[in-house]
């Protein structure tokens, strides 16, 4: 299945229902926040909805400027700021971990390779794939739960978890389209192949899709 085809089809169903507003790494990304806080945003943003991360990170970082100020920061006070966000407890102490490394190891600069990234307190493969893409353009396929699920249903894949999901499309994919697989997806998987009752009256790449052959015939 041609990947052009899937992106454009994707993005013209979503167009033709009702434009998608942007997911929150993408938002950042489109503000120029910065590495630093997309890293952060990255972190947050796991289990929780976009717009809850978006005005967390926009508050986070309204009193906390640099990875100096956040790695001196007392938990209790990034508690008190990203208590909507799901696990707060955890992530709070987690970003000011990591501030920490970057602010002491890296003297305030995001690494941009995966090795460096996945080195640093709660960061798996997923977060510093998102990374890659959102804060430096470079090509990375993250898989979350939409990824899989979309990649699965497409027949892409035939994958039991994220990780070798992101491994097949790796080989299957032409790297020019890596960057825009997650964001793209994500807006997919938020908006109509959702997990329960996708929407594949509206969608325009289903003639192609393993899943609504499967359940149609």
């Amino acid at each position: 299945m041609n990947m052009k085809k899937i992106i454009h089809g994707m993005m013209s169903t979503m167009n033709s229902v009702k434009p998608p507003r942007m997911t929150a790494l993408r938002e950042l990304h489109e503000a120029e926040t910065g590495n630093f806080s997309i890293l952060i945003g990255t972190i947050l943003s796991a289990r929780t909805k976009d717009e809850t991360t978006t005005k967390a990170v926009k508050m986070l970082f309204s009193k906390y400027k640099t990875p100096k100020e956040l790695a001196n920061a007392k938990v209790k006070d990034i508690e008190k700021i990203i208590r909507s966000i799901g696990f707060y407890h955890v992530k709070s102490k987690r970003i000011i971990e990591v501030s920490k490394i970057i602010d002491s190891k890296y003297n305030g600069i995001v690494p941009d390779s995966l090795d460096e990234l996945i080195q640093l307190p709660g960061v798996g493969r997923k977060t510093a794939n998102c990374v890659l893409v959102y804060a430096f353009d470079k090509p990375a396929i993250p898989v979350d739960i939409h990824v899989h699920r979309i990649s699965n249903r497409l027949g892409l894949v035939n994958t039991q978890s994220p990780e070798e999901t992101e491994l097949e499309l790796m080989k299957k994919i032409p790297k020019k389209y890596w960057i825009k697989i997650n964001d793209t997806f994500v807006m997919y998987g938020q908006n109509i192949c959702k997990p329960i009752n996708p929407m594949c009256n509206v969608c325009k790449i289903k003639k192609n899709c393993k899943y609504y052959t499967e359940n149609n015939i």
